[in-house]
């Protein structure tokens, strides 16, 4: 498996070696051990999501309140998203920057983005699915959005999907109307930087 560290702290990308034949395929796509060589930390799994979205689909940038926040563990076995790390946390270097990764079922790679950090993906095909390991479940009273169209994030979405057509965007109601990062910044719901240091200080990370 290769891993790449991402330009935004917290976040790497694993692309795992693929053994195929006749019959098909075989991979391993998440490894503990190797995780925890990379990261420093283990991933304490809590829950496990999937999706499944139509092409032009747009889904976030969400995120979780610190403690306990969500870190999560991507992929994309079907299909193929742009799937989008974002730096909320205020006072780090790279606040407000962004990094993304194509996820799709060619390299089968996967990306791990720490607590504290935002998270979208659009979707370039029709089925694509996504699955989330995630370290913490889900709360509707932590969780939080910011636009993922806000022109101050500056995120390249992709104007057309893997066969060629033009996408048309698709938020979900909650997503159109998530307030930019300045907004949720103003309303004190950002974390900060030192804040997640702590945190993850304070799980023996």
């Amino acid at each position: 498996m290769r891993v790449e560290e991402l330009p935004i702290a917290g976040a790497w990308s694993f692309t795992p070696t693929q053994h195929g034949d006749e019959r098909g395929l075989f991979l391993e796509w998440f490894k503990s051990e190797l995780f925890a060589e990379v990261t420093g930390r283990d991933l304490r799994l809590a829950q496990a999501n999937l999706s499944v979205s139509a092409a032009g689909a747009l889904r976030g940038v969400h995120f979780a309140d610190i403690p306990p926040g969500q870190a999560k563990y991507v992929a994309c076995p079907r299909g193929a998203v742009l799937d989008v790390v974002v730096d909320i946390r205020r006072g780090s270097p790279t606040f407000g920057r962004s990094t993304s990764v194509l996820l799709d079922d060619v390299d089968r790679r996967a990306v791990f983005l720490s607590e504290g950090l935002g998270h979208a993906f659009l979707s370039l095909e029709d089925g694509s699915t996504v699955t989330y390991l995630c370290s913490a479940p889900y709360a509707p009273g932590r969780e939080h959005g910011i636009n993922p169209l806000d022109p101050a994030l500056d995120i390249e979405w992709p104007r057309h999907g893997r066969d060629g057509r033009e996408l048309a965007y698709e938020l979900s109601p909650k997503d159109a109307s998530a307030p930019t990062l300045a907004e949720a910044d103003a309303a004190g719901l950002l974390p900060s930087w030192d804040g997640v240091q702590e945190f993850l200080r304070s799980l023996g990370r």
